[in-house]
């Protein structure tokens, strides 16, 4: 079972770009957030009593998941949000978005001593040439600044998450981690919401939509099997399958929004879905 994991949460995750602009166009990026974890760790509150885990945990477990808490879903996703509201192009944040699993491998062996192998390297570098064919890179795009350093602060702090994931001394329950850290994501939220914005959500069937397919298939479905990834995985090889999100996120606007699907795009899928081939296998 575990084994097709890594595709459902490929599929899971990939959906999500699809969801995110309805809702950055219909509220402001960090109370949206704000809102969707405050759901999430209500969410995970009610799971972990009905399956009678233990919710109160020592200082250092309950701060180690929170932080992780405020560098995934705060830092990460609020610069991502937040980009695309200032009219940073979706596809280009994606692809800086996608040079995670190269910062990781790098990263990797000084912080957690995981050995990436020479092949791994080349399964990234494949599966970041395969995602960027996808994507596109269109130079000539208009490129806010103020998005352009979100989404750069949003590539760091998603690299620094899953490497501090993989470093908590922590063994909780995965519900009552998730929690925690939904609940360092929305505190978060609400501080830049209090200290920075004026907040508006407008509550159209669009955005209810949108957000719902978040809380649910994203936060509680995508973001669960991912911790269990880290937790059972090398960092270096988790991260890999990212560069599938891309190409998969283009072949469900092509369904789902009838957008254009190219032979490039088809010949990027097949050389990213190589290389994470390559990186992933032992």
């Amino acid at each position: 079972m575990a084994k097709v994991f890594p595709f459902v949460f490929i599929l899971l995750w990939s959906s999500a770009f699809i969801t995110t602009k309805p809702i950055v166009d219909n509220s402001d990026p960090f109370a949206a957030l704000a809102f969707r974890f405050g759901l999430v760790a209500l969410g995970f509150f009610l799971f972990s009593i009905y399956t009678k885990q233990k919710i109160l945990v020592n200082k250092k477990n309950f701060l180690e998941s929170f932080f992780s808490g405020v560098l995934f879903h705060g830092v990460y996703l609020g610069g991502v949000f937040y980009s695309i509201s200032k009219g940073m192009p979706t596809g280009i944040a994606a692809l800086i978005v996608t040079l995670q699993p190269i910062l990781t491998n790098a990263l990797s062996g000084p912080i957690l001593n995981e050995k990436v192998a020479s092949k791994q390297w080349i399964g990234v570098f494949l599966g970041f040439i395969g995602a960027s064919l996808v994507l596109g890179f269109d130079v000539g795009s208009k490129i806010p600044l103020d998005g352009l350093v979100a989404t750069i602060i949003a590539l760091i702090a998603i690299t620094s998450s899953t490497i501090w994931q993989k470093k908590l001394s922590n063994n909780l329950p995965l519900s009552v981690s998730n929690m925690n850290q939904a609940l360092g994501g929305f505190i978060f939220h609400i501080i830049v919401v209090i200290l920075f914005v004026e907040p508006y959500i407008n509550l159209s069937s669009t955005f209810i939509i949108a957000m719902s397919h978040q809380v649910f298939l994203v936060s509680f479905g995508a973001f669960t099997i991912l911790m269990f990834l880290i937790k059972k995985n090398s960092a270096s090889k988790t991260v890999s399958i990212f560069f599938l999100i891309p190409p998969t996120s283009a072949f469900m606007a092509w369904f789902f929004l009838n957008e254009s699907l190219s032979n490039l795009d088809l010949i990027g899928f097949v050389v990213a879905t190589i290389g994470v081939y390559i990186a992933t296998r032992d």
